[in-house]
């Protein structure tokens, strides 16, 4: 055997790897036991080598010679291994652990289906919107090919359009319109000119401003697709500056008319027409800046609205529109140059109000002249500061009375002043003009005046207003190639005046 077998049973000796329950003590003397044990017991005792009685234990494998259990009599006890108990305590707590982790992933869980179920949705109203933007593209896309209104500029409140879409809506109702107003002796036009116009029905009746087709020989109708159309006058008013043209064409995009009335000052409006005679299908946005202004054009005064909307030279007889869309008056006019101080003149507009020539038109379409009642007189406005000095009612003051005519049989005369005809009061011309469109030829009212600062009341019949008042001036003579003095002068006084008075130099 090798040293650490040397006691017997593979075991170490103790000084070289001592008992891990007891810890090494110094060697004493082995105490004695009382129990008798002789040498030759049953049980195998011997006597020591003192002639003592030996430990039953002696050659134990484990006896050194000492007391293995150190100073104790008596083996120690074990500690004892305490078993594992899975009482209900450890239980309960358990299965509220458990409990806790199952409510605690569901919740969890629902958390993220809840989330989920919000990003499903969240994607399904964007998918919406797409769709639906898609849709109104779509939309918008069908409506462009048909004329009608589209936009992407801010919103317009309900019943209103904004000014791209007013524009589209109109533009392919609007013309322009070329005239010719002479040729030479070789057939080169030596004069002409252009303006605007609106198509007001379907099979082509077309209207624009009397002062467009003065005098033409021909007149041209070029549509806003570049389709020119030879257009025949069917009527004018002199004295409202509207004519009526009509062309050989169908299924015409046709305007709708508004009121004229129903505006108020600041209100938006759109001129669409054909400025300078090149630049079709322009247009352009304004306000309205006045009503019942009284302007003088081609000798006549007409009442007008006024617009700071670009109004220029080709735009007469287009169209003025509210921002429905609707035509509500007829451009006519601008004032333009400057002041007598030199300030310059810009932004002033005006436009015939539409429902003042509604009735009008109404006849050229179907007569070719313009019906209705006539005072035959001759009137224009008083000056509110001699009015004012004089202690006068403002009316409107009588030049002339035909004779024979309605006026001239119910006593009217010269120099007087037309305060009131029927229900309708009258301050000026435009009001007494008005005030006849509410009557017919043959009907019988009163009619009120001022003479000699006293008011009298008469009954008075209306005459029908004469056809000859409706006839267009005819084209001038052509410039002459050659001819004596008087042809030139006779030629040239047409354009610039009798600038030598009644006498020739």
């Amino acid at each position: 055997m090798n040293s650490q077998d040397n006691n017997g049973y593979g075991l170490p000796d103790e000084d070289q790897n001592p008992t891990p329950h007891a810890p090494q003590q110094p060697q004493q003397a082995a105490p004695q036991y009382s129990a008798p044990y002789s040498a030759a017991s049953p049980n195998g005792a011997q006597s020591g080598p003192a002639g003592g009685q030996v430990p039953p234990y002696a050659n134990a494998p484990y006896m050194n010679g000492q007391n293995p259990w150190g100073n104790e009599s008596y083996p120690p006890q074990r500690p004892k291994k305490h078993k594992k108990h899975h009482s209900w305590n450890k239980r309960l707590v358990a299965g509220i652990l458990v409990g806790a982790l199952v409510v605690g992933g569901c919740s969890i869980a629902g958390v993220a289906v809840a989330n989920h179920m919000n990003m499903m949705k969240a994607d399904m109203n964007q998918m919406s919107q797409q769709i639906h933007d898609l849709k109104k593209q779509l939309d918008d896309t069908a409506r462009i090919a048909s004329g009608n209104s589209v936009s992407g500029s801010p919103a317009a409140p309900d019943g209103y359009l904004t000014p791209s879409q007013v524009y589209a809506k109109n533009v392919n109702s609007v013309v322009a319109i070329s005239s010719v107003i002479s040729h030479d002796r070789m057939g080169q036009v030596v004069a002409q000119g252009s303006g605007s116009g609106f198509i007001l029905t379907e099979n082509g009746y077309v209207v624009t401003n009397h002062h467009v087709i003065e005098g033409a020989e021909k007149v041209s109708v070029i549509l806003s697709d570049k389709n020119e159309y030879e257009a025949k006058v069917v009527g004018s008013d002199v004295g409202n500056d509207v004519a009526v043209l009509k062309i050989e064409a169908e299924g015409l995009p046709a305007v709708t008319l508004g009121s004229s009335t129903d505006l108020l000052i600041g209100d938006m409006v759109v001129a669409i027409g054909n400025p300078l005679g090149e630049l079709t299908s322009t247009q352009t946005v304004g306000y309205l800046c006045g009503k019942d202004r009284d302007v003088t054009t081609g000798g006549t005064v007409i009442n007008m609205l006024q617009t700071d909307a670009a109004i220029n030279a080709g735009n007469s007889g287009g169209p003025l529109f509210n921002m429905k869309g609707e035509v509500v008056g007829i451009t006519t006019a601008k004032y333009s140059g400057t002041t007598g101080s030199g300030a310059s003149i810009e932004g002033i507009g005006f436009a015939i109000p539409i429902d003042d020539v509604l009735g009008i038109v109404d006849d050229l379409v179907e007569l070719g002249y313009v019906t209705g009642a006539y005072l035959g007189v001759t009137v224009q406005d008083m000056d509110p500061k001699a009015a004012s000095m004089y202690d006068i009612p403002m009316g409107a003051y009588i030049v002339s009375v035909a004779e024979n005519g309605s006026a001239d049989r119910a006593g009217i005369q010269a120099k007087d002043i037309v305060v009131g005809l029927g229900e309708y009061e009258v301050k000026n011309r435009t009001d007494l003009t008005r005030a006849l469109r509410h009557f017919e030829a043959g009907d019988t009212t009163t009619i009120a005046y001022i003479r000699s600062g006293v008011r009298n009341e008469v009954s008075i019949t209306l005459d029908e207003k004469p056809k000859d008042l409706n006839v267009p001036k005819q084209s001038e003579a052509p410039m002459p190639s050659e001819g004596n003095y008087d042809e030139w002068f006779d030629y040239f006084n047409r354009f610039f005046g009798n600038i030598f008075g009644n006498q020739r130099p």
